[in-house]
């Protein structure tokens, strides 16, 4: 389900974009689950606890945190999701290009650029949908974008997300219905214990597997033949 976030410190604003984007998911036949903030810091603060969302539409003007601040900070938690902009401030517009805002729609034209927007965000989130791993662990939801993954290892009852930004994550879950979940020729086992993301690999020595950030992860003997196959086909594929 598509996750989206609105953040605007008028209630009455916040309450009309709302119904105004709910309309909108109806109108082109799609489930989503929206999220109301009337303070940008809470929203700012679920970001920075692993929250994810897929589209989100915020005003500028607020107290504690302004939008700007609020999309630089989901750009540094969350690059991939969309934001918009709605706002009665066209002096932000520049700023906001540089931010790789999605839309900026001033309040006045709502009616009309609104069901645009939700609509473009919506066909660019499908086309991203597969580029994805929905990671869940203790009633929080974050998408992974799969390139973004060295590699996992599984912890006791626990598997380990090792991410190319040096964030670890974990999920309360088992190897092989994650390996069915990424449903992705660049995974591989390489070890019970182990799947790798096959595009991250940069050299093998013995059993040895160097990753491109330094990184050094030991593979299984009866793994070897099928990981340099992999390998070898994703490189000759690539040039």
């Amino acid at each position: 389900m598509i996750q989206i976030a609105i953040c605007d410190d008028s209630e009455v604003s916040l309450q009309n974009l709302n119904q105004a984007v709910t309309d909108i998911l109806k109108s082109n036949h799609e489930l989503a689950e929206i999220t109301l903030y009337r303070e940008s810091k809470f929203l700012n603060y679920d970001i920075n606890e692993g929250h994810f969302y897929d589209l989100i539409l915020t005003d500028i003007q607020m107290p504690h945190i302004d939008g700007m601040e609020l999309a630089a900070n989901i750009r540094k938690h969350l690059p991939n999701s969309l934001i918009i902009f709605i706002t009665a401030h066209s002096k932000y517009a520049l700023d906001a290009f540089e931010l790789s805002i999605f839309r900026y729609i001033d309040k006045e034209t709502i009616p009309k650029k609104l069901p645009l927007a939700i609509a473009d965000a919506l066909k660019m989130i499908h086309l991203q949908e597969d580029q994805y791993y929905l990671l869940s662990y203790n009633r929080m939801h974050r998408k992974i974008v799969l390139k973004d993954i060295l590699y996992i290892q599984r912890e006791g009852k626990n598997s380990i997300f090792y991410l190319a930004n040096q964030d670890t994550l974990k999920e309360r879950k088992s190897l092989v219905p994650i390996m069915e979940s990424l449903n992705s020729s660049d995974f591989i086992f390489i070890d019970r214990g182990i799947i790798v993301n096959l595009i991250h690999i940069v050299c093998i020595r013995d059993t040895t597997i160097e990753l491109d950030n330094g990184h050094f992860i030991l593979a299984s003997i009866p793994r070897m033949k099928e990981l340099k196959f992999q390998l070898q086909k994703l490189w000759r594929d690539s040039l």
